[in-house]
C-alpha cells in the first residue's frame, strides 16, 4: 500500500509557532523532504526530532522526484516542509505534488496547516481582506499591465519582496497607486519584527530611516 505525503506548515520565524499535529507528523514520518536541510534541522533539533532529512528544492531534477515517488510507492510516509511557512506557496512544493499526482493519481496527499507569512501579514494589516489578490514575487519586468489591472480593481493585493528591491518597488507603487495605503511587514514573528503602515510615501520615508533587512510581505489597500 502506498505511503502518504504530508504537506506540513512550519514556523515563519518563532519556532514555537508550530502545531501539535505538525510535530506529531514530523516525528512519525519515515523521511522529511526539506527545501533547505540546514534550516529544517534547526527546527528538528529544537524539538529533538531525529528523522532522516532529504533535500528537495527548486533546482531538484526529475531524478529526485522519481526517488520521492519510489519511496511513496514502497509505503513510506513522507513530510514535505519549506524553509518557513506553508509549502506550495511560492516554492517548488506544488510542482512536486503535480508530478506525483500525474504519475500516481491515487497517492494520498494530506495538508497539515499552520503558519503563512501572507496570511499573517493580512491579519494585522488593518485593510479589508475578505477578497484579496496574492502575487507571489512581483515580476521584475513588464509590470505595467499587471499594475493597470490591479488599479482598476478594488481588491487588496499583496506580494513578497526582497530588502534590496523594497524601496524601488514602493516608488513604482507610489506612481501607480498614489492614493492608497500600504502595509509592509518585515521579519514577521522574529526578534526584529517591524510593521509599517500608512500612505506609500510615508512608508517609504520610514524605510529610508530604517533600512529593511530580512523577509518582507507588502500589502496594498
Amino acid at each position: 500500500m502506498p505511503g502518504t505525503l504530508y504537506i506540513v506548515a512550519t514556523p515563519i520565524g518563532n519556532l514555537k509557532d508550530i502545531t501539535l499535529r505538525a510535530l506529531e507528523i514530523l516525528k512519525e514520518s519515515d523521511c522529511i523532504l526539506a527545501e533547505d536541510t540546514r534550516v529544517t534541522k534547526k527546527l528538528l533539533m529544537y524539538y529533538d526530532i531525529q528523522i532522516h532529512v532529504l533535500s528537495y528544492h527548486q533546482h531538484s531534477q526529475e531524478q529526485k522526484r522519481n526517488e520521492i515517488l519510489r519511496l511513496l510507492i514502497e509505503g513510506k510516509n513522507l513530510a514535505l516542509v519549506t524553509d518557513a511557512g506553508t509549502p506550495g506557496i511560492s516554492d517548488p512544493g506544488n510542482e512536486l505534488i503535480a508530478f506525483l499526482l500525474e504519475k500516481e493519481p491515487d497517492i494520498k496527499i494530506v495538508p497539515v496547516p499552520g503558519p503563512s507569512a501572507l496570511i499573517t501579514a493580512l491579519s494585522v494589516s488593518g485593510f479589508r481582506a475578505d477578497k484579496f489578490v496574492f502575487l507571489g514575487f512581483l515580476p521584475k519586468k513588464r509590470r505595467s499591465k499587471l499594475f493597470s489591472w490591479l488599479s482598476e480593481g478594488k481588491y487588496t493585493f499583496c506580494f513578497y519582496e526582497s530588502p534590496k528591491r523594497i524601496l524601488k518597488t514602493l516608488e513604482v507603487l507610489k506612481e501607480e497607486f498614489t492614493d492608497r495605503r500600504v502595509f509592509v511587514a518585515r521579519e514577521l514573528t522574529k526578534i526584529h519584527e517591524s510593521l509599517y503602515r500608512g500612505e506609500i510615501s510615508e512608508v517609504i520615508e520610514k524605510l529610508q530611516k530604517d533600512p529593511a533587512k530580512g523577509e518582507i510581505v507588502v500589502v496594498v489597500e
